[in-house]
């Protein structure tokens, strides 16, 4: 019903689309509120929700995507929301800037690194080995990034938002279990790792979480657009 509706009335089924997206959202947001626990992630239930539906209905994921479209293009201002922690521990994050670099530069090459070899040695395919090297940012970078160095940017998206559900989801209670309990730490280790929603995770557990998860988000995507096209490369003629 809902494939012919595409069809025949996309706006009609665009509005469809969008509300059971937004309805799953909201109703996942009640429950993790009201429960309290990390399992109840918004993000984890409305894709838990919304798979088996659009399986049900054979759409695939352009369909989706181009129903949505609405919903992407607020995506991008409230990303720019992450940023007001950032501004109100601007000071602090100024004066540690140094060590703040170096991490996340050293973070990022290790990260492309083991992702990328790992991946050849157990898949021995360079185009998933590309788009799991570039899973530790956003969506729109990770894309365009795999596209350019001949990956398969389906594989992209998916690892990029497994990176961030499970950063999201378990980060800091991992971090805390190993002793990492400092809110600088954990904020660079977490948006580095999930992108935007981890960042999104950590702004409700405090302003200097998220501050520091904010710009490690920022700078991550930075350097990553900066050090993964000629690492990659490099990568590749170890295999090659």
């Amino acid at each position: 019903m809902l494939t012919r509706l595409l069809i025949d009335y996309p706006v009609l089924a665009s509005i469809t689309i969008i509300l059971i997206t937004v309805a799953s959202y909201q109703l996942a947001a009640s429950q993790q509120q009201k429960w309290q626990t990390i399992w109840l992630n918004p993000m984890l239930i409305t894709i838990a929700l919304l798979v088996p539906l659009l399986l049900f209905f054979d759409i695939n994921y352009q369909q989706y995507s181009q129903a949505t479209y609405v919903l992407n293009l607020m995506l991008e201002p409230a990303i720019v929301a992450l940023g007001f922690p950032l501004y109100q521990q601007l000071r602090q994050i100024k004066f540690h800037w140094r060590e703040i670099m170096s991490i996340l530069t050293l973070g990022i090459i290790v990260v492309i690194t083991v992702s990328f070899i790992m991946a050849m040695i157990f898949i021995k395919a360079p185009e998933i080995a590309i788009a799991l090297s570039l899973k530790s940012v956003t969506t729109p970078i990770g894309i365009t990034l795999t596209e350019q160095l001949s990956g398969d940017s389906s594989i992209t998206t998916f690892a990029i938002l497994i990176a961030g559900l499970f950063g999201g989801l378990l980060g800091p209670a991992w971090l805390s279990f190993i002793g990492v309990n400092s809110a600088k730490a954990q904020g660079l280790a977490i948006g580095s790792a999930s992108h935007a929603i981890g960042t999104a995770v950590l702004v409700r557990v405090s302003a200097e979480h998220g501050a520091y998860s904010s710009v490690a988000l920022i700078l991550s995507a930075l350097l990553t657009a900066l050090i993964s096209p000629w690492l990659i490369p490099l990568l590749q003629q170890l295999f090659s």
